[in-house]
């Protein structure tokens, strides 16, 4: 049977990245990855400040920006060069039909090439602003990164265990979830085109994405009165529905209903359980987590999470193991997904997008470029 065609829905978009660090970066890559031309533009001599975060591959490459940046194409302007900023304004008005920027506040704007000014003189234009506090109120012209955005729109106050000093979410969940908004926005506007024919400003920022996650914590507080506190692995009025320690590591449960519950008290032998007035409902239960986890947690570390989750599996009860890096790489599930794509027997092997279209993931179609790495292929044509 005849390997099918990579599924490209945004082949013959052109999208001019004029970003930095994680979260445009991200929006461009989802775009490329999804078909459209990006084209990535850095300042000379340094280039992203993503280049040098990271560990560092043999080659000198950061780890960072390599899983940012694949899929696309490198320039070099100089955007305090009155040509070479004339010569982006023009590519941008000419052959773009998004741009994404993340630049601090007000410097897109001193180079001639904000939003208002680029989308008066190409309506067509699709223009992403992606800031750090949004585009009002006392805070918009402040830059900002994503610890920062996670300490102050309350996250880190309901990430961690109780007790211990705050905790940033392991992977830059702000960066990249503000990167996401932007493609999903920029998607969103690319349909209104195609129908009206008029582009549109898109704003997003790490603030808002910020705010959007703690959604759970808002209707939470508005039950209750109290801020919600940390919960570790568990979930706020779920349980059980966390990681128990085990006699070689830690195994998630999630039996956060009556039926549930009832079938993982018979797994660990104790049928009674359900009956305790304590734990005859979820609510109950997690209003007793403790005396819950008192009575749960001496059984599990009897036997190890493969021993659990085979008997687990066997009765209907979702659980999963936590796992580093290297457990994660190597399961067949993640190897069956094929989500993991290489480039040319090259390294690094890079994560692909989570989306697949008639069956078929997008693929690795380039490395992320070297430094100005196609400048004579675009700027000198």
């Amino acid at each position: 049977m005849p390997e099918k065609e990579p599924h490209k829905p945004l082949a013959g978009i052109r999208v001019v990245e004029i970003g930095t660090s994680v979260a445009a970066p991200y929006a461009g890559w989802i775009l490329a990855a999804l078909g459209a031309d990006t084209i990535k533009v850095e300042r000379p001599g340094q280039g992203d400040d993503a280049r040098q975060w990271g560990n560092l591959f043999a080659d000198g490459s950061s780890s960072v920006f390599n899983y940012l940046n694949h899929d696309k194409r490198g320039i070099t302007v100089d955007l305090k060069d009155e040509k070479e900023r004339a010569w982006l304004r023009n590519y941008c008005l000419g052959e773009a039909d998004v741009i994404v920027q993340n630049l601090r506040s007000g410097h897109i704007e001193k180079y001639g090439l904000g939003a208002d000014e680029l989308t008066t003189e190409n309506p067509r234009l699709i223009y992403c602003n992606l800031r750090a506090f949004g585009n009002r109120g006392p805070l918009k012209d402040r830059p900002g990164y994503d610890p920062l955005m996670q300490a102050f729109s309350g996250l880190m106050s309901v990430t961690g265990e109780e007790g211990r000093p705050p905790v940033r979410v392991g992977t830059s969940i702000i960066d990249m979830g503000t990167g996401m908004w932007c493609a999903i926005g920029i998607l969103a506007a690319l349909y209104r085109r195609a129908e009206t024919g008029r582009g549109c400003v898109v704003d997003a920022s790490l603030y808002e994405t910020s705010l959007a996650w703690m959604a759970h914590a808002l209707v939470s507080l508005q039950a209750t009165g109290r801020s919600p506190g940390r919960q570790g692995s568990r979930a706020r009025g779920m349980a059980p529905y966390q990681a128990y320690e085990c006699s070689d590591g830690y195994l998630v449960i999630a039996a956060p209903n009556d039926h549930l519950y009832e079938r993982l008290s018979q797994v660990l032998g104790h049928p009674e359980w359900p009956r305790d007035a304590r734990f005859d409902s979820n609510q109950k239960r997690f209003e007793n987590i403790e005396d819950l986890n008192a009575c749960m947690t001496p059984v599990l570390k009897q036997h190890t999470r493969e021993y659990w989750r085979d008997k687990l599996d066997e009765a209907g009860i979702p659980s999963a193991p936590v796992r580093d890096t290297v457990e994660m790489m190597q399961d067949e599930q993640t190897r069956a997904l094929e989500i993991i794509q290489g480039f040319d027997g090259r390294e690094p092997q890079l994560m692909g997008m989570p989306l697949s279209f008639d069956g078929t993931r997008p693929p690795l179609t380039r490395l992320a470029p070297s430094l100005g790495e196609h400048n004579k292929q675009i700027k000198d044509k």
